[in-house]
Formats: structure tokens, sequence, C-alpha cells
């Protein structure tokens, strides 16, 4: 007998943790019982999340379209599982169906600096500390994520150009697009953004991860690096 399956999913090590699994290696290598053992939360007495969510794959032999089909009452009938549970996990699959039914967005283009301006605006308008912000982009100069990745105060932010391109290849992105915003108004780079942006532009190159812009922010208006020719 595995006596690691009778333990508390707690008592694993990281590595075999389904949610601690999913933060560092991603959910695409999850099994299907580890993401059903996430929605779970905990087992029973005598059995883990996982051993639960393996029993549940098991009765309709692993086939994730028949396990949609099961109700609130089919899922009550394991040990372990009352109505909470039950609807959690019914839930979770509506939202699955949901999203192959729905229309994909048209993914926002942002091909010039007045494109990132207007879609900037909303988060940096009016704060009276430092932001800085990255746009991570396709090859279509595409969104594909906004990151918020570092908050300061009035005269400045500290920005981790390491975290920058880990999210960058994460992503797999083609482009990024840096900004940051100054309370102050004023819209000219300080020495500080200059040498920053030549480092981070400088390092792009090198992994063919280019910086597209940088823009400065204020609510009066803003600085293009791209826009100025500074970007070489």
């Amino acid at each position: 007998m595995n006596y690691r399956n009778h333990q508390s999913i707690k008592s694993w090590s990281e590595d075999d943790r389904p949610r601690e699994k999913l933060l560092q290696k991603g959910r695409s290598v999850l099994s299907d019982a580890e993401l059903v053992a996430i929605l779970l939360g905990s087992g029973s007495r005598s059995k883990s999340a996982l051993d639960l969510a393996k029993e549940l794959l098991q009765s309709v032999e692993n086939d994730l379209i028949h396990f949609s089909k099961l109700s609130a009452q089919d899922l009550m009938k394991f040990s372990g599982i009352g109505e909470a549970k039950a609807v959690t996990l019914i839930a979770a699959l509506e939202l699955g169906r949901r999203r192959k039914t729905s229309n994909p967005i048209e993914k926002l283009k942002l091909n010039s600096s007045i494109a990132v301006h207007e879609f900037i605006a909303p988060f940096l308008l009016d704060l009276q500390h430092e932001e800085f912000h990255v746009l991570y982009l396709n090859r279509a100069s595409q969104l594909i994520q906004h990151k918020q990745l570092s908050i300061g105060g009035m005269a400045g932010t500290v920005v981790d150009a390491k975290l920058i391109f880990n999210f960058a290849l994460e992503l797999k992105a083609q482009g990024l697009i840096l900004i940051h915003n100054h309370p102050s108004g004023t819209k000219a780079p300080s020495i500080n953004d200059e040498q920053l942006t030549r480092n981070l532009v400088n390092f792009g190159k090198m992994i063919d991860l280019p910086i597209l812009d940088h823009l400065i922010f204020t609510d009066n208006g803003y600085f293009s690096f791209a826009d100025e020719g500074k970007l070489n």
C-alpha cells in the first residue's frame, strides 16, 4: 500500500502538491485529477483530495465530457463531496463550457504611442506615486498581457529587469512596451530613465526581445522614447 495516498496533500513535498505545482510549473503540466483536486480543496478522512479526484474521474472512465454531465446529486454520492464541493465543480465545468461557445475578442493592437497612451491612461491618471507597467505584445503588435511590475513613491520606482524578461519568455511575447508615470507632470526622462531604457533595450536585442517603446506618462501628456528616436 502507498501510504502517501492517505496523507493530507499539505504533508506532501511542494513539487507534488497540485496548487504549488501549478504556481511553479504552470497549469499545463497538471493532470486532470490534479486540476480537479485543486477545485475540491480537501478530501475525506480516508483519502486526499487527489485520491478523491482520481476516484471521480475513474467513475466516468476519465472522460471529461461525461464528467461535465454529472449533476450535483451524482457528485454528492461520493464520500467526501458535499453540496459546496459539488457546486464548485459544476460551476468550473460550466465556465469551461461557456468559454467554448463565446466569441473570441479581437486583441487590442498597440502600434503607436497614441494607442499606448489611450490604453494606459485609466491606470495611471491622477496617481500621486510612480508605477512601472509593461505591455507584452505578439508579432502583430497585439496585446498579450498587461502587467504592473512595481509601485514607488513620488520620486521614483524600482523595477526588476529580470522579472520583465522572465514574464516575456513565459508569455512568448515578441515585443515589449515599457511605461511609467511622472506624478510631477514632467514629461522629460530623467538620467535614470534613460540609463534604464538603454540597458533594457540592449539586453532585449541580445535575446531577440525588442523594446518597442518606453512611454513616460503624465496627466498632461506623454514622452515616447520611440517617437523621439531614443531607442537605438
